[in-house]
Formats: C-alpha cells, structure tokens, sequence
C-alpha cells in the first residue's frame, strides 16, 4: 500500500483511532503493517470502505 499514500493515510488514522494504545493493539501501525497484523488489516479495510463511501458512484465502481 506505499504506492497509495492518501489510503494509507487514512488506514493510519483508523488504526490510531481505533487502537490508541498497546492496551488495544501489540504493533503501532508501522509495526503493524509490516507484520500483516489482523489490527492492520481491519483498518485498511476500513479505509477502503471510507474511500468508496465518499467517492462518486462512477468512482465507486473503479475502486472497486
């Protein structure tokens, strides 16, 4: 996902606000992503979701 700042971006933002701390997660994100963490993973999702939510319909479709 490197070649894709702005998801990766928001995967960050999801993964901090969704796991603030070692009480909720082992990695930070970079940790995290380079593991493949199931934490990782379930924000990239997230963020993948938010991308297709906030695109236009004929967006939707490309990103899909």
């Amino acid at each position: 996902m490197e070649h894709d700042g702005p998801l990766r971006a928001a995967a960050r933002a999801i993964y901090d606000a969704c796991y603030p701390s070692d009480d909720w997660a082992p990695f930070g994100f970079d940790e995290a992503e380079r593991y493949g963490t199931v934490h990782y993973r379930q924000a990239v999702g997230a963020a993948q979701h938010a991308r297709a939510a906030l695109t236009g319909p004929g967006e939707q479709a490309r990103l899909l």
